[in-house]
């Protein structure tokens, strides 16, 4: 097992630009201000526990579809196509009509920070960077996702809504190159 600090970053950047926690401030703050408590430590927690599992078991959920990882990767490339193209031109493609009920399983942890989208992600990143440095990068933004929900007034005090506004269309150019890439390298395999 050999950590590669470049794999590392760019897996995090991904991951961190996919699960957008920044962008998701004025939803957590809005349903803080409903009277909703948010649990950091029981979201992060649970949201390393759901990644790492589907790190694991997903190549077990996709050969019961008879589905490779690099068809899986091209099909991921395309969701973080939307995704990206949702960030920079402020438009809503996917739909947030999950089920009511906990504010922390739902909306929190699914879809905010584990959906469709970040679970995608972490299959896809696995065509590309070692699992090692794949699970220090999801650690990594597990942190992040823990000091943004503990610090959730704070964060939102330092980054403005202009702040946030810029952060989200940064990462959201910075997700649409990844996406190409992502599909550029392994659509060659599939021919």
């Amino acid at each position: 097992m050999e950590l590669n600090f470049k794999e590392i970053l760019s897996a995090f950047m991904v991951l961190f630009a996919i699960i957008d926690i920044t962008g998701s401030i004025p939803v957590i703050l809005g349903l803080k201000q409903q009277g909703n408590r948010i649990e950091a430590g029981k979201i992060s927690i649970s949201s390393l526990f759901i990644f790492i599992l589907f790190l694991f078991l997903g190549d077990a959920i996709l050969g019961l579809f008879g589905v490779d990882i690099s068809s899986f990767a091209v099909a991921g490339a395309l969701v973080i196509f939307v995704l990206a193209v949702e960030m920079v031109l402020g438009v809503e493609i996917f739909k947030n009509d999950g089920p009511g009920g906990s504010v922390t399983i739902v909306p929190i942890i699914f879809p905010l920070i584990a959906g469709a989208g970040s679970l995608t992600t972490v299959l896809s990143l696995r065509a590309e960077y070692a699992i090692e440095n794949i699970i220090v990068a999801i650690i990594l933004n597990m942190v992040v996702i823990f000091l943004v929900l503990y610090k959730i007034e704070w964060f939102e005090k330092i980054l403005g809504k202009g702040g946030i506004f810029i952060l989200r269309k940064f990462f959201g150019i910075i997700l649409l190159a990844i996406s190409i890439k992502l599909f550029s390298t392994n659509i060659i395999t599939l021919f």
